[in-house]
């Protein structure tokens, strides 16, 4: 008997914060840069220079964590058989958190003991474990810690299924993730779909991180000879597979190896024992992918920063290209669709540790569902794929029916309700029906839509000093910036606000940025995103004064502490700048392959890099 249930999940947890309210206009900066793609197939080479995100407005980041836990319950849904029991968390991305095996008393899945978030997505935060459903753009999706709708369906054989679904908000897409467990099935059934409803394409990015144990036995296979292996020194090479590099804990540095799959597309994490993990699907999720953090201390900072004392992990993911750095093309009007399966490995432990690499895939392999089964457990969820929900679990967001009100679109399977609409989608209601928005200029504005449709709208409203600063965000996201410096200088002129100078400090550099940073933070003094950003631009401007003026009677922590010892160090006081870094300081947005930390600290000391701030990735 399968059944699906509400609960909740107790642990410790950090507040995800508010969303700071500048918008995201830097691009921003790739972990991940490509340098010799004139050396690549013709094919992957288009993939990468194909469809990459230069801001992720309209969403703004989620920057307002912190490191401090407390005990909380998040909101969980349970789908369970008799032999699998798995957990899914609607409010943070449809997370699926746990998938325990029952017969055998395994947690398959690398479950995080806290809920800590970190700046790895493409919004900032992101948190560690289970698997993360990313669709987007190349790094880890804007929705990772916002919620999804929820709802209960009948499956093909009468056992219930959980659909989630959302508006992924950078590309315009809705998409549906349906979670099957078919009784006495060892197997998490999960199909996916995406649809395009706009009449061009769309780049498409989709993959599914699977986080799961690192031990010293820990060995990772795929269908594959060769793989496509970046260690972040800018280069993308091919490499052979079987050896050292199966096993992530021999591993000194972090790294990405793309499987160059042949036949059904599957991966597998195998411990010392013989049991793990495998996830395999149908054919059109064709990459296979190993991401390991490294034996070095930035790698291992890193972990634990993450999940502490939790032990290491290492991702194997699958996507619908064969790299991560690649974009699809999605036609209009049109929808992809495939299966993925969860379960778990249970074999001859000499034969997949054995020198024998293609013994030790077969090990795995026979332990699976055929590809036949695989196809007709597809094809029977097609016809439910377009099922209405009516018992609704969780409430997403309402920018998909904000969307649907623009322009109705039919979307079965994957309802919009106006209830859903709130307080973020009310200035464009309003706009649809003619009226512009407008407001305090010291009030933080609404986030600014910037789709074409959207940016057609706010042109012909009348003129304000929020319709010109909103004008001037969508200018920018669509690469005008010309048009958005006269936006947001028109915004000024129309009444002092500090969003259009901030904006107009981004757009230009030196003395003039600090002038305009100076002058938003005299108007909101006490928002900490544009303190922080004025601060660093008087760095950059070679005013280390005007740096320590603001800086003046903030309290010493985070990244604060870390502009005070830069500021300390640009005046020339080393043993100041030493002094915070002793005294010690989190920096708890410290973004994935930022190496501030350790660059001031080598700047103001010969001594070794405490280790409490090595985060260097190589």
């Amino acid at each position: 008997m399968t059944r699906l249930y509400r609960t909740g999940l107790v642990l410790p947890a950090a507040d995800p914060g508010p969303e700071n309210p500048l918008p995201p206009l830097r691009k921003p900066e790739a972990v991940t840069t490509v340098s010799n793609v004139d050396e690549l197939p013709a094919d992957l080479a288009e993939g990468i220079g194909y469809g990459r995100l230069d801001t992720t407005l309209p969403c703004l980041l989620r920057d307002g964590y912190t490191r401090e836990r407390a005990e909380r319950e998040l909101p969980a849904l349970v789908l369970e058989n008799d032999r699998l029991r798995a957990t899914v968390l609607p409010s943070l991305g449809g997370r699926l958190y746990s998938l325990f095996h029952k017969p055998s008393g395994r947690e398959l899945l690398y479950r995080n003991p806290v809920f800590q978030p970190a700046n790895l997505a493409l919004r900032d935060a992101w948190f560690a474990g289970g698997v993360e459903w990313n669709l987007g753009s190349t790094g880890h999706t804007t929705l990772t810690c916002e919620p999804m709708f929820a709802a209960a369906i009948e499956g093909p054989d009468g056992t219930p299924v959980l659909r989630l679904w959302e508006w992924e908000r950078t590309r315009d897409l809705p998409y549906q993730i349906d979670f099957r467990l078919p009784a006495g099935s060892d197997h998490l059934l999960v199909a996916v779909r995406i649809r395009n409803p706009h009449p061009h394409d769309v780049p498409v990015y989709w993959w599914s991180n699977i986080a799961v144990p690192r031990n010293e036995g820990t060995r990772v296979l795929a269908p594959a000879t060769r793989a496509w292996h970046y260690g972040y020194s800018g280069r993308l090479e091919l490499v052979d597979v079987p050896g050292e590099l199966t096993y992530p804990a021999r591993a000194e540095a972090a790294a990405d190896y793309f499987f160059e799959v042949t036949g059904r597309p599957w991966v597998a994490a195998v411990e010392s024992d013989g049991t793990g993990l495998a996830q395999l699907s149908t054919g059109r999720l064709r990459g296979r992918k190993l991401f390991l953090w490294g034996e070095s201390d930035g790698g291992r900072r890193w972990q634990e920063w993450l999940a502490p004392g939790a032990g290491g992990y290492l991702e194997i993911q699958a996507g619908l290209a064969r790299t991560q750095l690649e974009h699809l093309r999605l036609p209009p009007g049109e929808g992809w669709d495939w299966l993925e399966a969860y379960g778990p490995v249970t074999a001859d432990p000499a034969a997949v540790h054995g020198n024998d690499w293609t013994a030790a895939r077969e090990a795995v392999v026979a332990g699976l569902p055929s590809a036949e089964m695989l196809d007709e457990y597809h094809d029977a969820w097609r016809k439910i794929a377009d099922v209405t929900p009516e018992s609704f679990l969780a409430t997403g967001s309402g920018w998909g029916a904000l969307e649907n009100r623009r322009a109705p679109m039919c979307l079965p399977g994957t309802p919009f309700p106006d209830d859903s609409l709130g307080p973020d989608q009310e200035p464009w209601l309003a706009l649809l029906d003619g009226t512009p928005p407008d407001g305090d200029p010291l009030a933080v504005p609404p986030p600014t839509l910037v789709n074409r449709y959207w940016a057609d709208l706010m042109e012909y409203a009348s003129k304000n000093w929020l319709t010109w600063y909103h004008r001037g965000v969508a200018h920018w996201a669509d690469g005008r910036h010309s048009d958005a410096v006269r936006a947001w200088r028109e915004s000024v002129s129309a009444a002092e606000n500090p969003w259009a100078l901030r904006n107009l400090a981004v757009a230009t550099s030196g003395h003039e940025a600090a002038w305009l940073y100076r002058r938003a933070v005299a108007l909101a003094p006490t928002l900490r995103p544009l303190v922080v950003e004025a601060i660093a631009a008087q760095l950059a401007a070679g005013l280390a004064g005007e740096a320590a003026e603001l800086l003046d009677g903030l309290p010493l922590e985070g990244r604060i502490a870390l502009l005070t010892a830069r500021t300390r160090l640009a005046e020339g006081d080393l043993a100041g700048a030493k002094a915070v870094y002793d005294i010690g300081f989190e920096v708890a947005d410290i973004r994935e392959g930022e190496t501030s930390l350790s660059d001031t600290w080598a700047a103001v000391s010969d001594e070794p890099l405490p280790a409490r701030y090595d985060f260097r990735m190589k």
